[in-house]
């Protein structure tokens, strides 16, 4: 479900009463512990944390006229989803993750290649996201993404 909102107090406007807190919490937390560098948008439909042009002039390499993305908050249909591109591209931060995970909640992990899937916004493991986002800064981001991207 890809929104069209412009602006994430559009977005967070428009879902439904049962996802608003669960994503709004999601939201505060990784602004809270996000390192500074980057910044708050709508990409994607979703509500995006990027690195801005104005540190990484290159932008996505599937395009550039966009900002390196890097986390991504969506309300989908049957889940709020929680995307982390540091985990897709480095396998010690996912492993990691998933040790970690089983410490914060007794719900089954459900994640695909990025994504973090939460059926139960009760079981999100707010403290463990926060953990995640305060761990890779801009510039180590930046330097992951090009080892992986100029493969």
């Amino acid at each position: 479900m890809r929104s069209a909102a412009s602006t994430v107090k559009e977005y967070l406007d428009s879902l439904p009463e049962e996802r608003k807190e669960p994503v709004k919490k999601l939201r505060e937390t990784v602004r809270k512990h996000l390192p500074k560098g980057f910044a708050e948008t709508m990409n994607y439909g979703m509500i995006g944390y990027v690195v801005p042009h104005s540190i990484y002039p290159a932008g996505y390499h599937c395009d550039s006229t966009q900002p390196l993305p890097f986390i991504n908050i969506a309300s989908q249909k049957n889940f709020i989803a929680f995307y982390h591109m540091g985990m897709y591209a480095d396998v010690k931060l996912i492993e990691w993750f998933k040790k970690e995970y089983r410490k914060h909640t007794q719900a089954k992990l459900d994640m695909g290649k990025s994504c973090v899937r939460f059926t139960k916004p009760e079981e999100i493991p707010f403290k463990l996201i926060a953990e995640l986002v305060a761990k890779v800064t801009p510039q180590q981001w930046i330097a992951l993404y090009e080892r992986n991207v100029k493969r």
